[in-house]
C-alpha cells in the first residue's frame, strides 16, 4: 500500500524536500536526512504506508527493527557518535519510520532532545554523495 502524498512512498520531490534515498533494506528504505547538524542522521522508513508498528506482523516488525539495527551499526562504524538517539514520530505523515540521530558530546544539542529539523547545516551534493557511499560501504 502506498500514499501518493507521502515522500517515503513516492520519492521524488516530496522526499527530496528532506532526504536522499541511500538504499533499500530488507523491509524498509534507508534515507539520509538532508539537515546534517547531527552528522550521519538517517531515517529508516518501512516499505509500506502504515501508521503504526501494530499494523504489521510480528515477522515484519522484527525485520523492520533488524533494518534499524543494520543502519545503526553502519552509522556507528562511519561516524563514531557518542550516542545514537532513536525517534519514531509521524503525527502528520503517518508513515512508519524511525529517525536515527547521532549525538556527539561536543556537538549540537548534546544532552537535550533533538530538533526535528533545526535548519542549521546543509551540505553540497558532493558531500551528500560521499556520506552515502560511506554508509553503503558500512552496511
Amino acid at each position: 500500500m502506498k500514499d501518493s502524498n507521502c515522500g517515503y512512498c513516492v520519492g521524488g520531490e516530496p522526499l527530496a524536500a528532506f532526504g536522499i534515498k541511500i538504499c533499500d533494506l530488507t523491509v524498509s528504505q534507508l534515507i539520509l536526512f538532508k539537515e546534517q547538524s547531527h552528522p550521519g542522521r538517517c531515517i529508516v522508513a518501512y516499505k509500506d504506508h502504515v501508521s503504526e508498528i501494530v499494523n504489521i506482523s510480528d515477522q515484519e516488525r522484527d525485520a523492520f527493527f533488524a533494518d534499524v539495527n543494520r543502519a545503526a551499526c553502519a552509522i556507528h562504524k562511519v561516524f563514531h557518535p557518542d550516542k545514537l538517539n532513536y525517534g519514531a514520530y509521524g503525527d502528520t505523515g503517518c508513515h512508519l519510520h524511525m529517525h536515527l540521530v547521532p549525538k556527539y558530546r561536543d556537538g549540537f544539542e548534546w544532552g537535550g532532545v533533538f530538533a526535528m529539523n533545526p535548519g542549521e547545516k546543509y551540505l553540497t551534493d558532493a558531500e551528500y554523495r560521499e556520506m552515502i557511499e560511506k554508509i553503503k560501504a558500512a552496511l
